[in-house]
């Protein structure tokens, strides 16, 4: 049976793509979290009575990842292994499967399809569940590209994140794994400015309206930054 990709060279070209609202509209993993906490009448009552507290954390960029823990921990609550927690976000991303397909942006995945065709060393590094990423590009026959993402592990009866894949440790965890020397990188994101930075042609995508600035100020003269069919992001839309 013929692949539909070739195998990528050791020397091709490494080309990192981060994972929500570059490939996928929106925050995944949010998304797994909250549909796992409404599912369950339990788990939705302590999330409304956890929320005068964590409301705020999540509010202010300071304390948000406090804040989104806590919302993590109730959501995974009597999961204890990280087996576990990857069965259900399988049976999270079945159940919803129509709803996830309609996220996945189909400019980003012409995109990506391209690198691999022609051979490009292709890579996800994404903040969110490596096993999220990895069912959700099954739909689209790219599961068998490497996902970088954040390590989980039990934690106080529940599963909690033990190292996030993002800013500079997103950086570190990818050198780990040998992908340190990285020809173009694409993100949405200000928190992937280390990526962005350390890439030879940095390609900024879907990033919020406020901060398209800031990427002109912060990145070399000319680079992209575009507009891959999130409606209520910025950056420069195909014609």
């Amino acid at each position: 049976m013929t692949e539909p990709y070739p195998k990528p060279r050791d020397d091709a070209p490494l080309v990192v793509f981060d994972f929500d609202y570059t490939l996928y509209d929106g925050d995944s993993g949010s998304h797994l979290f909250a549909s796992l906490i409404k599912g369950n009448p339990l788990r939705m009552l302590a999330a409304l009575l956890a929320t005068p507290i964590l409301g705020p954390l999540v509010a202010m960029l300071p304390t948000r990842r406090t804040g989104i823990s806590g919302y993590v921990w109730i959501a995974t609550f009597g999961m204890h292994r990280v087996r576990e927690f990857n069965i259900v976000i399988d049976r999270y991303v079945l159940r919803h499967e129509a709803e996830l397909r309609a996220r996945l942006l189909p400019q980003a995945l012409e995109v990506f399809a391209a690198h691999r065709a022609q051979g490009d060393r292709v890579v996800v590094a994404t903040g969110a569940p490596p096993e999220l990423a990895r069912a959700i590009l099954a739909f689209v026959a790219h599961q068998d590209v490497p996902v970088i993402g954040s390590e989980v592990g039990p934690r106080l009866g529940a599963v909690a994140a033990t190292r996030h894949c993002h800013n500079e440790e997103k950086m570190r965890m990818l050198r780990e794994r040998g992908y340190g020397d990285i020809d173009i990188a694409y993100s949405d994101s200000t928190a992937d400015l280390p990526l962005l930075l350390a890439a030879r042609a940095p390609v900024v995508v879907n990033p919020k309206r406020a901060k398209v600035d800031f990427f002109r100020r912060v990145l070399p003269g000319g680079t992209r930054i575009l507009n891959w069919g999130c409606v209520d992001r910025g950056g420069e839309r195909a014609a």
